[in-house]
């Protein structure tokens, strides 16, 4: 999978999570647990990407930086690629997440691959993460 594509796939299963639990649902242990284990790696390299990821979707999150920022850390840094990699596998694996996960993966490789737009980016993550299928309850 590509970088950009786990990277924002990671960050939206964050917030998702976060959306899902405010509904008072829960989702998957495993999840739940890779959620964590992602920001812990994550804050260590990237400490105000996860500040800034936590407060969404309460204050604007600049989704194209974050997912830069979390590809970069990735890039550099094998543990922080593996919660990652880890991260996505149990978004997949989580049924109140996998069909969302699935959907923005086909926003982003539908995309050209020599240009990424992140403001395109960003608009994908919001709609498919934050959009009226979450809040909405048709989730």
């Amino acid at each position: 999978m590509e970088p950009l594509t786990a990277g924002a796939i990671a960050i939206g299963t964050v917030i998702a999570t976060k959306a899902v639990e405010k509904t008072g649902e829960k989702v998957g242990e495993t999840l739940w647990n890779k959620t964590g284990e992602f920001l812990v790696t994550l804050k260590k390299h990237s400490p105000h990407t996860v500040v800034a990821i936590e407060k969404a979707p309460s204050q604007p999150l600049d989704y194209g930086k974050a997912v830069l920022e979390v590809e970069s850390a990735a890039k550099a840094n094998p543990e922080v690629d593996q919660a990652v990699q880890e991260l996505v596998v149990a978004a997949k694996a989580d049924p109140k997440i996998a069909s969302k996960v699935k959907q923005l993966e086909t926003n982003i490789n539908s995309q050209p691959a020599t240009v990424i737009n992140n403001t395109k980016l960003a608009e994908e993550i919001k709609n498919v993460f934050q959009g009226n299928t979450i809040i909405g309850g048709t989730f």
